[in-house]
């Protein structure tokens, strides 16, 4: 198939819906993430836990096998798994929980960016890389220091990896996306957490409650529009409520 996507965390929430809408629209998914799904039999699915950075490149590397360069015109990466984890004040936060948080969340990404980018490298294709961030990586929410932190340090990246890509014969165009608050799983663990932890609780609750979250579908949709219209050129970082 000509048009390739690979996504981490393919299985459910934003990621699913993402994989749903480029598989309706005609591309090839490649799904890696810790869970699979039997009914998902028409997208690839490659299990991985990604916090196991040892785990990485020998996925990629298995991928890249079955990836035909010279039939391939477009081929994105999409670095969309996330890890919120237990929310609640920095000194209450156990180490195992703060490595995990930072591994799946920027150590991944980076590893996965630098995978792609190798096996790409003397391709002619189109090549693009969209980094699924977040809102939390310029807004400081108290309870959210692991997320918070990695996910500015995924635009970051996002801003360095442009920079080298931008004069490279043949370079990958990398991105990143605010998708907004969408309605997750990860949502739903927030809403359960005690006030106590969670100064900003009523917030996300109250979201909940007047039907404000977007649908990962809704979400997925409008990456997509966003990506054939051309508005994400390399080095963006964009928010989908704004556009």
């Amino acid at each position: 198939m000509k048009k390739i996507v690979i996504i981490t965390g393919g299985s459910k929430g934003l990621g699913l819906g993402l994989a749903k809408e480029y598989h309706k629209q005609g591309y090839r998914i490649i799904s890696i993430s810790r869970s699979k799904i039997e009914r998902l039999y028409s997208i690839e699915q490659y299990q991985c836990d990604l916090s196991k950075f040892e785990n990485i490149e020998p996925i990629l590397n298995e991928i890249f096998l079955h990836i035909d360069s010279e039939n391939t015109e477009n081929i994105t990466l999409i670095n969309n798994a996330g890890y919120l984890g237990e929310v609640n004040t920095i000194e209450n936060i156990i180490a195992s929980d703060i490595n995990y948080a930072l591994s799946v969340n920027l150590i991944a990404p980076l590893i996965l960016t630098s995978q792609f980018i190798k096996h790409t490298k003397n391709w002619t294709s189109k090549k693009q890389i969209f980094n699924i961030s977040s809102g939390a990586a310029v807004s400081a929410y108290e309870s959210w220091a692991k997320y918070c932190s990695s996910k500015a340090g995924l635009d970051m990246m996002t801003k360095v990896v442009s920079k080298e890509q931008e004069d490279n014969l043949n370079g990958v165009s990398i991105v990143s996306i605010y998708p907004g608050v969408v309605d997750t799983d990860m949502q739903a663990e927030l809403r359960n957490t005690p006030k106590k932890q969670f100064k900003k609780l009523d917030k996300f609750k109250d979201l909940h409650e007047k039907g404000q979250l977007y649908s990962p579908s809704y979400v997925a949709k409008k990456i997509y529009e966003l990506d054939m219209s051309g508005k994400l050129t390399n080095g963006t970082i964009l928010d989908v409520r704004n556009v």
